[in-house]
């Protein structure tokens, strides 16, 4: 009886030691990826995105413990203080950070990986209402920018890269950005990181498939122009000897008024 407890001791306290570094990871994240940040109080005084995702950690553990009132009215209190909506029942990795954390939303079913970023107005949403995995699953080091949106239970790989106001709604391949509504893959960098600690935050360094496309219809534009141009400089042959178009080139017949004047 002594040894079962002692086993069950053992196991909450390691339990709140892990929770504890979780907790501690997610403060410190924030000064590898946000250069406004001076200090660890600034960060536990003012950084709305860091509060929720510390609220989370408890809401989550309720949740899990089957307190699944008790979770939703923690997770509610949360929203009304930092304007972020994260369901308990979503399972967030380690080192989440959530900048300018105004309008974000996790849906119930969401699946976060490691040392992920999402800047405001982001939502990972489900499309339907069937108790199911409906939500998005995120990789690790994966990137969304502002305004995005994440629909559906679709997997978006490993270093993966949203950019702003796009609307994703499918699969995305590892190590690739995908801009645009809906969302589609305008670069893939393979397997290569360009940032050695593996966060890349140059989610506005992407081409403009747009531009690219306007780019080539000017260019066909004045191809199709120098064309036209040269065909107008080409002499025209007003001899009919070899038109078939008898009805068109007919020789041409003097007027009867000339005809009259001759006589």
């Amino acid at each position: 009886m002594v040894m079962v407890m002692s086993d069950k001791v053992k196991n909450q306290t390691e339990a709140r030691q892990s929770f504890l570094a979780q907790w501690h990871e997610d403060v410190y994240c924030v000064f590898g990826r946000d250069p406004a940040a001076h200090n660890v109080w600034e960060i536990l005084l003012t950084y709305s995105g860091v509060h929720a995702v510390l609220m989370h950690r408890i809401s989550h553990q309720l949740w899990k413990a089957n307190w699944k009132l008790t979770a939703r009215i923690l997770a509610a209190f949360t929203r009304l203080l930092t304007n972020v909506e994260i369901h308990p029942g979503a399972t967030i990795g380690r080192r989440l950070f959530i900048d300018h954390a105004l309008g974000v939303v996790i849906g119930e079913t969401t699946e976060i990986g490691n040392d992920v970023t999402l800047y405001h107005g982001v939502t990972l949403g489900g499309t339907t209402w069937n108790k199911e995995k409906r939500h998005p699953t995120l990789g690790n080091n994966v990137l969304v920018g502002s305004g995005a949106k994440v629909l559906g239970a679709i997997t978006l790989g490993n270093n993966v890269r949203v950019g702003a106001n796009s609307v994703v709604v499918k699969d995305v391949p590892p190590c690739c950005t995908v801009v645009g509504i809906p969302g589609r893959v305008v670069q893939s960098k393979g397997t290569q990181i360009q940032n050695p600690k593996g966060i890349d935050l140059n989610h506005h360094l992407i081409s403009d498939p747009v531009g690219k496309a306007i780019s080539c219809l000017i260019e066909r534009i004045d191809e199709l122009e120098a064309q036209q141009n040269q065909l107008n400089k080409t002499p025209i042959d007003e001899s009919c000897d070899n038109c078939e178009a008898e009805s068109v080139c007919t020789p041409r017949t003097e007027s009867p008024v000339k005809l009259a004047m001759r006589l």
